[in-house]
């Protein structure tokens, strides 16, 4: 497995126990390095403000899940493109951008969510 093969791999098992499995500590726990910055306004920076805000999140709204639908690395970057679906019936469309240390681990995050639309100017999909 290459080194950006390994990246990928470990962002989207990240995402997948971060999100799909509802544990956020076990999460950063293996993948996060030593500093974590958050550019996500509603996420304090840091692997506590992380982990308390997803814990949070997976106890408000069981049954969240996301689908990772494409992934791309750039040097020391890993980009997510995501379709998050919630219990309440929204649906977003997502990026997520992790850059990571030399290491192999993820240290820093941004993000991008637009609700899917109900209707569209088009029929290719947000997807």
């Amino acid at each position: 497995m290459t080194e950006a093969q390994t990246k990928k791999q470990n962002v989207i098992a990240f995402y997948e126990l971060m999100f799909n499995a509802c544990d956020p500590r076990a999460a950063i726990d293996l993948y996060v390095g030593d500093e974590y910055i958050q550019h996500n306004p509603h996420v304090r920076t840091g692997k506590a403000g992380f982990i308390a805000y997803f814990e949070e999140m997976a106890a408000q709204y069981p049954g969240k899940r996301v689908e990772i639908k494409r992934a791309f690395v750039d040097e020391d970057h890993v980009i997510l493109h995501c379709h998050q679906v919630w219990p309440d019936g929204l649906e977003y469309a997502g990026i997520d951008i992790f850059r990571l240390d030399a290491a192999g681990k993820i240290v820093e995050h941004w993000d991008v969510l637009q609700e899917l639309p109900v209707t569209s100017a088009h029929d290719n999909g947000m997807f």
